[in-house]
């Protein structure tokens, strides 16, 4: 399992949803446009500081009041569901039901990326996003089943989930990830 979301899609979706070209993102990180080009690629990897400024770059949040009703709408929510950010896999926020399957307290992970989390087959369908359009248009959902990850902090299950794309107020966009079987 990867432990650490790779960075140059997210990067790549980060832009591809946000309509931003490499030169403007290269710019805003201080470096070259070809450097952005071979992150994304996979061909360079950045270094911690420069992955801290990318993951800054482009994470989404609901820490602002344009986004506190969605935030409270998912956190009463009666299904287990979570609010990601589509780029990065930071949990924004999860309902009672989705954080009370979890053995880890909800306040560690809000603000942190699920990915480390992710099962094969979760790993899998994120792989195969680009090639399905996903970034092309907003609104996008897709079902897919897991076979679980086998972890006790912050199990996935065997189920099928639901993934839908929601627009958030700063621009960025979210994952709403349900569980529907």
């Amino acid at each position: 399992m990867i432990s650490e979301l790779p960075i140059g899609p997210a990067l790549r979706r980060f832009r591809r949803l946000n309509m931003v070209k490499q030169s403007a993102v290269a710019e805003a990180l201080g470096v070259s446009q070809g450097c952005v080009s071979r992150w994304e690629s996979g061909s360079h990897r950045p270094d911690a500081a420069q992955r801290a400024r990318i993951v800054a770059l482009i994470s989404a949040s609901v820490g602002n009041d344009h986004d506190a009703g969605l935030k409270r709408l998912v956190e009463s929510s009666q299904r287990p569901v979570h609010l990601i950010c589509d780029a990065t896999h930071t949990l924004l926020a999860a309902s009672r039901s989705r954080a009370a399957s979890w053995r880890t307290d909800i306040s560690d992970l809000i603000g942190r990326s699920l990915w480390r989390f992710a099962s094969p087959e979760i790993e899998a369908a994120e792989a195969g996003l680009f090639e399905r359009g996903w970034f092309e248009r907003p609104y996008q959902t897709l079902e897919v089943r897991t076979e679980g990850n086998g972890r006790s902090d912050v199990p996935v299950p065997r189920s099928h989930m639901l993934w839908e794309t929601l627009p958030l107020a700063d621009g960025r966009v979210g994952r709403l990830t349900t569980t529907i079987g």
